[in-house]
Order: structure tokens, then sequence, then C-alpha cells
């Protein structure tokens, strides 16, 4: 009996951890993109949404991940996460991000998007690149309306 006691605390442990809702490692040069359906390669420009439900749809771009969340149910959503450009393959929380659009910084799909971990570095950036900055409700409303 108490052998069966510690097998159902274990199990539940098990569960709890297994639906931890938590970002995925892209792997680059296998995994496509979930919107367009192109090989992710790009390792600043990727980008992932992960479900309350630990689903993880990757990207090869913020944009992709923006057209996309367009047809999904937000309410669905833990995680928005956008590569970091100054720290390629790092995923950073794209709701807390600052963006930068430079035409002279190019981007898998042609939006010349950006995304930064804060305002500091992509102002950095936008000094030698030029472009506008956005936040993450910014960026959808200028996407979106485009």
């Amino acid at each position: 009996m108490q052998t069966l006691k510690h097998y159902s605390i274990i199990a539940l442990l098990l569960l709890l951890i297994s639906c931890n809702a938590s970002p995925q490692a892209i792997d680059y040069g296998s995994d496509g993109c979930h919107f367009c359906k192109m090989t992710i390669v790009d390792k600043v420009h990727a980008a992932e949404v992960v479900t309350k439900k630990s689903k993880v749809y990757k990207f090869d771009a913020t944009e992709c991940m923006v057209n996309f969340i367009k047809e999904f149910d937000t309410s669905e959503i833990k995680l928005y996460l956008s590569n970091n450009y100054t720290e390629p393959e790092a995923l950073i929380d794209a709701t807390k991000a600052t963006f930068l659009i430079s035409e002279n910084i190019p981007s898998p799909m042609g939006a010349f998007l950006s995304a930064f971990k804060n305002r500091f570095d992509a102002e950095k950036i936008q000094k030698d690149k030029s472009g506008t900055l956005y936040t993450w409700k910014e960026l959808l409303n200028y996407l979106n309306n485009k």
C-alpha cells in the first residue's frame, strides 16, 4: 500500500512537470515555420508561440508569428517569443521586447523586423541602421493595419 502511495505521488509530480508550458529549442535547418512552411534557418529572426497546453508553434520570423495569431484563439497562448537580435538563438518575451523595423536589416519574410530584449539595445542599432521602434502592442497594431 505504501508503494502505491509513492507511485501516485511520483506520477502526480511528473504530470505537473510535463504540463509546464515552456519554450522548445528551435532546430535550425530542420524545423519548419508553422505559418509559411519554410525551413527555419535564420538564428536572429525566428519566433515561437507556446500554448497553455504546452503546444509549441515555431516560426521563421516574428512576422509569421503575428500572421499566425490572427487566425488563432489567443486566449490559449501562454508565451509569445522572438529571437533577440543581439543574442542569436536566444528567445525573449515578445510582449516585453522592443521591435525595430529597418530596411537595412532584412528578415526572412521581408518585413525588416527585428526584436530586442530592451529598448537601449534597439536604440543603439537604430542609430546605425535607422528605422522605427515599436512595442509589442504597437507592432501588432501596425502589422494588422498594414
